[in-house]
């Protein structure tokens, strides 16, 4: 029994040494799970003051966005006056700028974009030289006021129809459209052909483009490729983000004062080219329904420098596309001049899109032909009366 109880006290303080060690080992190991969890939170509070610390920041860089969009809004007037008048239309003012004298009146009619009246600068006076000629706003471009109705040709032409009769311009029309500009004023003469006297469309868009240019390249050609874009810089447009990119865009050959003045109206701007972008299908569906310019006289400038490079692989053209596009382009131009038995396609070669800025004589000689037909139009016509 003595023997029994020395084994059993032996087994007991094994067992206690044993526990003991069993209690040493978990304890560091609950002290280290311990710093990890302290550690864990400790960083976790890290991240938290850090992410309120970028929201704070982002909150404080949008406020000083707004007062500066704000101020800058207020100032583009004193700093652009006015040229021109502002017209009520109906509950919305619309800009409009005519210069010189004569019959018939040229209205400019600008491509898709933000620069309105000023797309037109190297060509306005010029032009009013000889004959009197207008460019105007669109809604939301520039100083015209916006509107919450869809923008598609058809509104276009109704909105010219009435700027044009608010400010009392009642004689023949010559009209003048780059690039979009080109479907507008074929759907103007659809609308309102009485008052049209005779057409320059320069490097215009058509109604086909689209499906036709899709078939010789293999990008996609479609505008609204950057709606996305154009939708995110209208809902920031009240950050002042809009007119600090503009300002520090590439504006081409345009003199820094023009450019100033578009980047002062651009972030108001931006709307207007957005809902022209998001009209698109339906403008083409508009001019697509008018299917000849009768016996009008016609120019359709088609601009065919060739593609630069850096323009192809910006565009994602290999060179092959980029003069297949080019050719597809010259057939599409041929076939609006074709609308008008009197209508003709003029080919510059030495210009890309904006022909108006790059090589202005050609825009200046092609309406001065056109405005000199009409003339002599009315001439033979008050002599057969």
């Amino acid at each position: 029994m003595i023997v029994c109880r020395m084994g059993w006290s032996s087994l007991e303080r094994r067992a206690s040494r044993n526990r003991g060690a069993i209690r040493a080992s978990v304890r560091p190991s609950r002290e280290h799970d311990m710093t990890a969890v302290k550690g864990w939170r400790r960083f976790g509070r890290w991240v938290k003051w850090i992410l309120l610390g970028l929201l704070a920041l982002v909150i404080l860089l949008t406020l000083v966005g707004v007062v500066y969009e704000a101020l800058a809004r207020r100032n583009a007037a004193n700093a652009h006056p006015l040229r021109g008048e502002m017209v009520d239309i109906g509950g919305r003012q619309m800009h409009i700028e005519c210069r010189g004298s004569g019959s018939p009146t040229v209205i400019f009619e600008s491509g898709l974009g933000t620069g309105g009246t000023l797309d037109w600068t190297r060509v306005h006076d010029r032009i009013a030289r000889f004959t009197r000629a207008c460019a105007y706003d669109r809604a939301g471009i520039m100083r015209s006021d916006a509107k919450d109705s869809p923008q598609r040709a058809s509104a276009v032409a109704d909105d010219l129809h009435a700027l044009l009769k608010g400010a009392d311009i009642t004689d023949p029309l010559v009209l003048v459209g780059h690039s979009i500009g080109g479907p507008y004023i074929r759907t103007y003469v659809g609308r309102y052909g009485d008052q049209v006297a005779g057409l320059v469309m320069v490097d215009p868009s058509h109604p086909d483009q689209i499906a036709r240019l899709g078939s010789v390249v293999s990008i996609n050609v479609h505008p609204k490729k950057v709606s996305l874009l154009m939708h995110t810089a209208t809902a920031l447009s009240r950050t002042g983000l809009v007119r600090f990119l503009f300002s520090r865009a590439d504006h081409g050959p345009r003199p820094e004062d023009e450019a100033a003045e578009i980047t002062a109206f651009s972030s108001a701007s931006v709307k207007g080219a957005t809902a022209e972008v998001d009209g698109f299908d339906s403008t083409m569906d508009d001019a697509r329904a008018v299917t000849s310019f009768g016996d009008r006289p016609v120019i359709v400038l088609t601009a065919l420098k060739p593609f630069k490079p850096e323009e192809l692989e910006k565009m994602g053209l290999t060179a092959e596309e980029g003069a297949r596009f080019k050719q597809e382009w010259r057939t599409l131009h041929a076939e609006q001049a074709a609308m008008s038995s009197r209508g003709q396609q003029q080919i510059v070669s030495d210009a890309g899109h904006y022909i108006q800025i790059d090589q202005p004589d050609r825009v200046v000689d092609a309406v001065r032909e056109v405005v000199d037909d009409v003339r002599a139009d009315a001439r033979t016509d008050k002599e057969m009366k």
